[in-house]
């Protein structure tokens, strides 16, 4: 009889702390969602409030930023199915997998980088960067209009600002920053 009594208290104690976790877990983890971006409108961030880009090289459901290119635009990666946040169409949201097998997050089929020189929340750094790096709106249309500078936003509350941006009218940050090796970088500083 002890033990029965044991066990069930056991069993009430593990769903007590199976409901405290629950109700204390985040509601919901989502990998993109969409941001008032002030210079671009809205467009699609991570859940951190990075800016999420395109590669116009790239096709649909195809991948052709690897190596060094995905140093400096690295790709938006997830392990299972990504989901979608507030302002973003789940329904849009897919993966591709990548040379190095790892699962890519696609919008609309466009697979989805962030730039490495985008460092506060609002940062469109990389945006028209060697004319072939471009925000996505959360319809899944690319936003070819440069910015000067990196752009202000909102995103989860917060604001971002930025300072200079790109060299050579691209954009995209400091030429320093971005490799002119097109073969290896087909996104990179003037390679397109």
């Amino acid at each position: 009889m002890a033990l029965r009594s044991l066990k069930v208290r056991v069993a009430v104690t593990a769903a007590v702390a199976i409901g405290v976790f629950a109700a204390v877990a985040p509601a919901a983890i989502f990998t993109v969602t969409s941001s008032q971006n002030s210079a671009l409108g809205k467009i699609l961030v991570t859940a951190t409030g990075k800016t999420l880009y395109h590669y116009s090289g790239d096709g649909v459901r195809k991948v052709k930023c690897t190596g060094t290119c995905s140093a400096l635009w690295p790709p938006l990666v997830v392990s299972g199915k990504p989901a979608a946040g507030p302002g973003v169409s789940a329904s849009l949201l897919g993966t591709v997998r990548r040379p190095d097998g790892k699962l890519q997050v696609t919008y609309k089929g466009l697979p989805l980088y962030m730039y490495s020189g985008d460092h506060k929340v609002g940062d469109a750094k990389g945006q028209g960067a060697s004319g072939a790096w471009h925000a996505l709106t959360p319809a899944g249309a690319v936003i070819t209009k440069t910015v000067g500078s990196s752009s202000g936003g909102k995103s989860s509350g917060g604001t971002g600002s930025g300072g200079s941006g790109g060299s050579g009218g691209s954009g995209g940050g400091s030429g320093d920053n971005m490799p002119a090796d097109c073969a290896t970088n087909p996104g990179g500083y003037n390679c397109m």
